[in-house]
């Protein structure tokens, strides 16, 4: 038996798919997933010793490269210290301050381990300071697995939420609509119809977990706007480009309005579990214990993860956010120019240093755009790089991830894995 296989049948045998969490299975490519053992600046080695160059980085918070000297040793020092106290610690004091410096409307932050936490509770916050029960969210965006937001779009412009997941009863999510991303319209209509009943809106500040999809010019804004006429609050789910496209996330290099909570995980832990919602002063003191509104959790602001993350941002200057954007770009332009030369038919979509890769001609706006993709096609190219040890994200509607340790020798296998990987996406 293939002794990848073998790993994965064991696997299989005593976790459910084999995996913890479901885009690991290689469901939607096919085969066997990679069991990684070990990682290093911008690779990760499997359990049987093959490098590969990875564009995953963890689904994003390896922003330095994996196991930076520096993060390791800070960890390392506060793990001696002690794995966790149930208590306050210093260093979620100096991590909140260091993100306030980065982001000037987090004025307070509430650490909890997971992003599906962090919106959870940011909808919470957003329904005990309106007294509104409605949330609006869009198709496509994901904000963690809470019941409240796993609701897909219906039929139609805008619909009562549908439970998008066995074990999630209408009752969890009739209070949620879902509308079509990048359609103000629509989402005008909704709080027209219902505006008094809205608590927030949430939406990923750019959505790149259907694939990377930027909003339209304006789009973002328009949101705040509606929102703040009919006294509902905006939420912006920054867990996967917080801190990894700007130094100040999708806000700093958006610009142009300021949202009522912001969600941060991934970068924010430097790879260990941590997120975090931050807004302004009297909106956060709502929070238990100053407020009515409850959260709790053992391990929030566990000593090590923020000793990670706290090592991170203070790594992560202007000259890394350079790095990756540089590397991301000449990546983007390598990828378009094997597909074009193989005659496969691709669009490449950016939100800042964050990149995927439609099989399809057109630009994607929305969900049932990234849907109408030749997913075939991604599967064929995704293997195709992988025998090549070139690891990207296993399916094709995630984002590429570039980071600071990606050097000129990472990039060379990459772009030499390119145009085999393209002619078998083309099929021939």
């Amino acid at each position: 038996m293939d002794e990848v296989t073998g790993l994965f049948d064991r696997a299989k045998a005593i976790i459910p798919g084999g995996v913890s969490s479901p885009v690991r299975a290689f469901g939607s490519v096919g085969g066997a997933p990679v069991f990684i053992a070990r990682a290093h600046g911008p690779h990760v080695v499997d359990v049987h010793g093959h490098e590969y160059v990875d564009l995953v980085a963890s689904w994003g918070p390896a922003l330095l490269g994996h196991a930076h000297p520096e993060v390791v040793e800070a960890v390392q020092a506060a793990a001696a210290r002690g794995l966790s106290f149930g208590a306050p610690t210093s260093a979620e004091v100096e991590l909140a301050e260091a993100v306030r410096a980065r982001v000037p409307m987090a004025q307070q932050v509430r650490f909890v381990s997971t992003g599906t936490e962090a919106t959870m509770t940011a909808v919470r916050l957003a329904r005990g300071a309106t007294g509104r029960d409605l949330i609006v969210k869009f198709a496509g965006c994901y904000h963690g697995h809470s019941d409240a937001l796993l609701a897909a779009a219906g039929s139609g412009v805008a619909t009562q939420g549908l439970p998008g997941s066995a074990g999630v009863t209408r009752a969890a999510t009739a209070d949620t609509v879902v509308v079509e991303f990048n359609d103000v319209e629509a989402l005008s209509r909704v709080f027209e119809e219902q505006g008094d009943r809205i608590a927030a809106v949430i939406t990923e500040g750019a959505p790149a977990n259907m694939g990377v999809v930027p909003p339209a010019a304006g789009f973002n804004a328009a949101i705040r706007e509606i929102t703040s006429r009919h006294g509902a609050l905006m939420i912006v789910d920054e867990v996967l480009t917080g801190f990894r496209v700007h130094p100040s996330g999708w806000l700093g290099l958006e610009g142009g309005y300021e949202p009522d909570l912001v969600t941060y995980g991934k970068v924010i832990g430097g790879g260990m579990p941590l997120a975090a919602l931050a807004g302004g002063a009297e909106l956060m003191q709502l929070l238990a214990p100053v407020g009515p509104v409850y959260q709790a959790g053992t391990l929030s602001g566990n000593p090590l993860a923020t000793a990670a993350g706290l090592a991170t941002l203070r790594l992560a200057d202007d000259s890394v956010y350079r790095v990756v954007d540089a590397r991301s770009a000449e990546l983007r332009r390598a990828v378009g120019d094997a597909l074009t030369a193989a005659s496969v038919p691709h669009v490449v979509q950016t939100a800042g240093n964050l990149f995927s890769v439609f099989f399809r001609e057109e630009a994607v706006s929305n969900y049932e755009d990234a849907k109408a993709q030749d997913t075939g096609a991604f599967a064929r190219f995704f293997h195709a790089m992988l025998d090549q040890r070139v690891a990207l994200p296993p399916s094709a509607f995630e984002a590429w991830f570039l980071t600071a340790a990606h050097d000129d020798a990472a990039m060379d296998r990459i772009v030499r894995a390119l145009p085999s990987a393209a002619r078998a996406a083309s099929g021939a």
